[in-house]
């Protein structure tokens, strides 16, 4: 089945919230190419030490760190994209 992009889009993505999230993680990504840690097609991403949904700061150096993409996605995720609760 084909993928709705649209509708994704109207659903999820274009939120506000989600807006703000998406630009503070490339603000927090910004930081860390300006700092030479990153670079655009290196597979990598800046992951939150303390994730912004359970209280991190999502620009602060000190709560950002460089992982590898299956690294940082591999974590269990709620349905919203929250990460879950360690049981």
């Amino acid at each position: 089945m084909a993928r709705d992009y649209k509708k994704e889009y109207e659903n999820y993505q274009g939120k506000p919230e989600q807006i703000k999230n998406r630009a503070a993680r490339n603000k927090a990504r910004g930081l860390l190419a300006k700092a030479g840690l990153v670079k655009k097609g290196d597979g990598k991403d800046v992951d939150h030490k303390r994730a912004i949904s359970k209280g991190g700061s999502p620009t602060a150096r000190s709560n950002l760190r460089v992982t590898t993409a299956s690294d940082n996605r591999s974590y269990p995720r709620t349905s919203t994209g929250a990460m879950k609760k360690n049981t």
